[in-house]
């Protein structure tokens, strides 16, 4: 049965939108910072050859160079300010939770509230900026030794590099923020997401422009739309799918009343690792591709030649180990982030139990059953999501690249900035509907006073139309 709230949310209509200017403002303001991002994406890095780096590209567009070239927006193909994007965030922010599950006085400040996670934020930053340092001048190295991409090579070009892709980092960083805190949605996921819808047009009229000059048939263009629609239908059944377990809370006393006991549920998310796991698994994999590539080696080992071609896009070792890698970071994540003892922990503080599970480990031990069978769903899930596309291009040969990693992100931003949209259009209803009845507590004088009633009284008060309204007495006891 749906909820109060998805009722409200299902009849919500453009003139509700119309009115919300909190909600408009906050709109205009996300777009305005994303479009900022997407013009810091053309602006190149001082000192590069723009043309010699687009050569040197393509030979790795292929490997993590690629991925993280989809992810940035075409910022690392373009070698912009922007290149390293807001990946080094990503990454910092894991690496955090890692180390919150390992190191006591990182879980200790991440059980104090808000005010722990405040400080572990600043930690995230600290980190934040000590990879970006690290990748900035990498790749500072790694343009320099390039075959004429430095105009002029040399500590100046590395200092001014490293400068440029940090501060880029950093203002990105900021950016997500304001977004978050000033916007509608997650900004970090939304500037993500953003870079990877940037290159979709370009995609689709590839596409199309291979349909008609008959390169690809149109029944084969049209499988694909309809494919891309079912495994979209797919990702929100799934991202929306919870296992909920039943929580009972027993009759309490205060004072001298005794409250009912409440009833509540415990969700458990079918994919609690989100995208975390194929992002994991594709770095893994082309990690090697990328190496070899930049090696340039000419006289490679047989044995290794084979263990690269068999580890390229849509060979059996690839989708057997990319399969694999999946499913153990799913259920390595998952453990990571939900942890069943803290869980039972806290519903046995609050006197919350599940129904036939004694509090404690009978319970811990209960949502970690659940958790891990659902978790198996999860992976299979993730596992079908993103070996799709490789199957369709080993089988096809379609350039267009529906990347599972890629789309899952895509759906679960649109569906959490959509949530985040009806949540501010229900409240602006219910604060609508809060002045039409006057229930907003303070007492204006032109208004009716109704103060006789708290004491019992009666009598007559007049209103601003001078009329004067007869009062009914007080009930007692």
């Amino acid at each position: 049965m749906a909820s109060a709230a998805e009722q409200l949310a299902s009849n919500l209509n453009f003139s509700a939108f119309a009115k919300a200017e909190d909600l408009k403002k906050r709109i205009w303001f996300t777009i305005g910072a994303l479009l900022v991002y997407r013009l810091g994406t053309y602006i190149p890095l001082p000192g590069i050859n723009p043309d010699a780096f687009a050569q040197a590209f393509s030979s790795q567009s292929k490997g993590v160079l690629g991925m993280f070239n989809m992810f940035a927006g075409g910022a690392v193909q373009r070698m912009a300010i922007f290149a390293l994007g807001i990946m080094p965030y990503i990454s910092a922010s894991i690496i955090m939770q890692l180390m919150t599950s390992v190191i006591p006085s990182l879980e200790a400040l991440k059980k104090e509230g808000e005010q722990g996670r405040k400080v572990i934020n600043q930690y995230t930053r600290y980190g934040t900026v000590l990879l970006a340092l690290v990748q900035a001048y990498g790749i500072s190295v790694g343009l320099e030794n390039g075959n004429g991409i430095v105009s002029d090579p040399g500590m100046f070009f590395r200092i001014s590099t490293v400068v440029t892709l940090v501060g880029g980092t950093m203002f990105l960083m900021w950016l997500g923020e304001q977004i978050t805190a000033r916007g509608i949605g997650n900004g970090i996921s939304l500037i993500i997401f953003s870079g990877i819808v940037a290159g979709l047009p370009h995609a689709i009229s590839g596409t199309l422009e291979l349909g008609r000059t008959g390169a690809l048939s149109t029944g084969l263009i049209l499988a694909i739309i309809v494919l891309a629609i079912v495994v979209i239908a797919l990702i929100v059944f799934f991202e929306r799918a919870q296992r909920r377990l039943l929580i009972q809370y027993p009759k309490r006393q205060v004072g001298n009343r005794m409250f009912q006991g409440d009833t509540s549920h415990l969700p458990l998310k079918l994919n609690t690792s989100g995208v975390i796991p194929p992002i994991f698994a594709s770095s893994l994999l082309l990690l090697p591709a990328t190496v070899a590539g930049f090696s340039q080696t000419t006289n490679m080992p047989a044995w290794a030649s084979t263990i690269l071609a068999s580890l390229g896009h849509g060979q059996p070792l690839y989708m057997a180990f990319y399969a694999a890698m999946i499913v153990f970071f799913a259920f390595f994540y998952t453990a990571i982030v939900f942890n069943p003892k803290d869980t039972a922990d806290q519903l046995k503080k609050h006197s919350g139990f599940i129904p036939g599970y004694r509090p404690g480990e009978r319970t811990a031990d209960y949502i970690d059953y659940v958790l891990t069978r659902i978790t198996v769903v999860g992976a299979i899930y993730l596992v079908l999501v993103c070996l799709l596309p490789e199957f369709l291009i080993s089988a096809t040969g379609v350039p267009f690249y529906l990347g599972g990693t890629s789309l899952l992100i895509v759906v679960s931003v649109t569906l959490d900035t959509v949530a985040q949209i009806q949540g501010h259009l229900i409240a602006h209803q219910y604060e609508g509907l809060i002045k039409k009845s006057k229930l907003r507590g303070g007492r204006k004088p032109d208004e009716v006073d109704f103060a006789w009633a708290a004491g019992g009284g009666q009598g007559d008060t007049s209103t601003k139309t001078g009329r004067k309204t007869r009062h009914t007495p007080a009930l007692d006891g």
